[in-house]
């Protein structure tokens, strides 16, 4: 069965999360991808990555126009299965957590929670003020799930692509997508030394 996910990218640092995650989809057959590009995400991306819009874009199955209120993905009886916001800048949190609907990744992520479909938002601020939290704390009382891009150090990552690829696995993980050889599981320390 198709499984038709929405990635945003914003204009937060750490665009590469949003990127790769189209590249780890894109080989997934099952999985129809839906792209938002904010215009800060596309200065962002070619700031951090050298991506274009093009390619980026390419990346994606279907492209939206970031104030294209008509799109498919603006309405709830489009069926999609999630959404992932990667990075999420916290004007774009704030707007979710409002329901501002003021672009369509918001009205996407609005009709994404009212929907009772998978949301995740991959924040990307520090330090944290208090409105940052509120801000987290709404969403995920609206059923959002909230995954800052944190690294996990117990896999020995050797590179950054070891850091990103650990981040976008757990990321579908939360969408009950699987991606192969992408995360290195936690086995336990006695795996580790032999007790």
């Amino acid at each position: 069965m198709l499984k038709r996910v929405i990635i945003a990218i914003t204009g937060a640092t750490g665009c590469i999360y949003g990127v790769r995650l189209l590249q780890v989809l894109a080989e997934l057959p099952e999985v129809e991808t839906h792209l938002i590009l904010s215009p800060a995400g596309v200065i962002t991306a070619e700031h951090e990555t050298g991506f274009d819009k093009k390619a980026i874009s390419v990346l994606a199955d279907v492209c939206h126009r970031h104030k294209d209120f008509g799109a498919s993905i603006s309405s709830g009886s489009f069926p999609i299965h999630s959404m992932v916001v990667a990075p999420c800048s916290m004007n774009t949190l704030g707007s979710i957590a409002h329901g501002l609907d003021n672009n369509l990744i918001s009205r996407a992520a609005s009709v994404t929670l009212k929907e009772r479909r998978t949301l995740v938002l991959l924040p990307r601020e520090t330090p944290l003020h208090l409105v940052h939290l509120r801000n987290m704390t709404i969403v995920t009382e609206m059923g959002g799930i909230i995954s800052p891009p944190v690294p996990s150090f117990y896999q020995h990552p050797v590179n950054i692509e070891d850091i990103v690829n650990q981040t976008v696995g757990r990321t579908l993980d939360s969408l009950g997508i699987e991606a192969p050889n992408l995360v290195q599981r936690w086995e336990g320390l006695s795996r580790k030394t032999g007790q």
